[in-house]
Order: C-alpha cells, then structure tokens, then sequence
C-alpha cells in the first residue's frame, strides 16, 4: 500500500489561492496513478483531478479547469494542487488517492490520506 499524507489547508478568501501537498511513500510508488479528491458536508466525494508522479498527464474535472494545476515532483514522491480563483463552493475537505489506473471514480482507488479542510469565504 502507499501511505499518503495532505497538507497545506486552510481558510482563504474568495479569489484567492492555496497549494495543497500530498506526500507519497511506499513501494513503487512511482507506478500510482495519484489523485485528488473533495468532499463538502451532505455532499459525495467529487473528483478534482489526477496525475502520474511525473505530472505528465493531468487530468481534471471540469468544475476546476483552469483554476487548478496538479503538479508530481518525482524526486520528492509529492504530488501537489495548485487552487487560484478559489471560489465558496471549492469550500470541502480534500483527500490525496492513489491507485492502480487513470480514473475519475472514487471507489476505484484503493489508498487514501487523511484529508485536509479547504475553506473559502466570500
């Protein structure tokens, strides 16, 4: 299994940005595909994007194009979110994923972190 571990929460205003990290371990951790994740109160888990360790085929929802990149830094094992244009409905808690192929579902990644909360206010 891959341990994974987010950082990089917190509260922003409307139009702002945060980056968010998530720290990969394990082995053949470079074989994952890696993903992102979020999930706001009464809501499901939504898809925001994924991407291999090398970040060399992003991947995104539609409700994030533009706004936000997905990064991988091979050398460090990390796979990062950059989130500009923050907007109140981007307000949930997002969970880092790995799994076995490029996919949008949730229920087919098997590894998860503990989740970071995202908090935008207008």
């Amino acid at each position: 299994q891959v341990q994974l571990v987010e950082s990089g929460g917190g509260l922003v205003q409307a139009g702002g940005s945060l980056r968010l990290s998530c720290a990969a371990s394990g082995p053949d951790v470079s074989r994952y595909v890696l993903a992102w994740f979020r999930q706001a109160p009464g809501k499901e888990r939504e898809f925001v994007g994924y991407t291999d360790l090398a970040g060399t085929n992003p991947y995104y929802a539609d409700s994030v194009k533009g706004r936000f990149t997905i990064s991988g830094d091979n050398a460090k094992n990390m796979v990062y979110v950059q989130m500009n244009s923050l907007k109140p409905e981007d307000t949930a808690v997002y969970y880092c994923a790995a799994g076995g192929r490029m996919t949008a579902d949730a229920a087919d990644y098997g590894n998860w972190g503990q989740g970071t909360q995202v908090t935008v206010s207008s």
